[in-house]
Formats: structure tokens, sequence, C-alpha cells
């Protein structure tokens, strides 16, 4: 793998490329209703937690940063750290994770079949080998390693 000589440069490419993927993944005519029960954010009640390849994690860190936060914060309820308590509303919402718009949530409709978004999987893992990623990585962690990063 050829990295590039501008680490900064490398972050910014995979960034858009996460965009993209997840703006193709917006055309995907796939049936879902998402009420906002926001189910799906409360990890300790569902068991359930996103997983986040490197580049999404570089770009859900970059959205946090947007929001004046330097630290993952800290949701004592087992909630997702992005979950803004006082409005409960994801403060990522626009840059939020493949796994968060797949919509594990069951009120949602359920997961989107894999075979669905498979390659657009597929393309998150590319990135992720890109800019050096491991693999997925459970979300707080994913996120609380990319804050230090930026």
């Amino acid at each position: 793998m050829k990295r590039s000589r501008n680490p900064d440069a490398n972050v910014e490419r995979a960034l858009s490329k996460v965009r993209e993927i997840y703006a193709d993944l917006a055309l995907r005519p796939i049936e879902r209703n998402c009420v906002r029960v926001k189910e799906c954010c409360h990890f300790k009640l569902t068991g359930r937690t996103p997983y986040l390849t490197r580049g999404e994690a570089l770009l859900a860190a970059a959205a946090l940063r947007c929001t004046g936060r330097t630290r993952l914060p800290e949701n004592p309820t087992g909630a997702c750290p992005m979950l803004d308590s006082a409005s409960g509303n994801c403060l990522i919402y626009e840059s939020r994770p493949f796994g968060c718009r797949t919509h594990f949530c069951a009120a949602a409709g359920g997961p989107y079949a894999r075979r669905e978004v498979l390659d657009l999987i597929r393309r998150l893992e590319a990135v992720d080998v890109q800019v050096g990623g491991t693999g997925p990585r459970l979300l707080q962690n994913a996120i609380a390693d990319a804050l230090e990063e930026l």
C-alpha cells in the first residue's frame, strides 16, 4: 500500500470517500420508516453498538469537533455518546456512521439485508485499509481514538 506523504490529504480523501458512500446509500430504494424513537441510540437497551471503520470514525470525530467538543461525551445511561442528553438528538446526524444509517433499529424496519449494502461495506473496508485502519471497531473506541488523532 502506498501512503501519501501528506497525512492530512490522506485523511481528507478518506473523509470524502466515506461521504460518497453515505450519499450512495441514501440513493438506495430500501424502504424504511424511521420514526425517530431513537431506540437504536440506546446501546444498553438494545444490546447493539455500531462498529466503525477508521474512515467512519474520522468523519464522526470531525463532525463532533464542529460542535466545539474535543472529547467524546460521556453518557452514563448507556446511550450513544453522540446522543445529546439535553435535546435527545444526534450530535453528528449528518455524519452518523453506516450502522446507524442502515437502521439496525427494529422500530425503523430492522437492519438492511447485507446483500443490499455489501458493495458499500466493501468500499468502507477499502477506505479503512487506505487510512491504516485495522477493521471495524466499537463506536466509542473508534471515535475516541480518532478525536485524539485530529
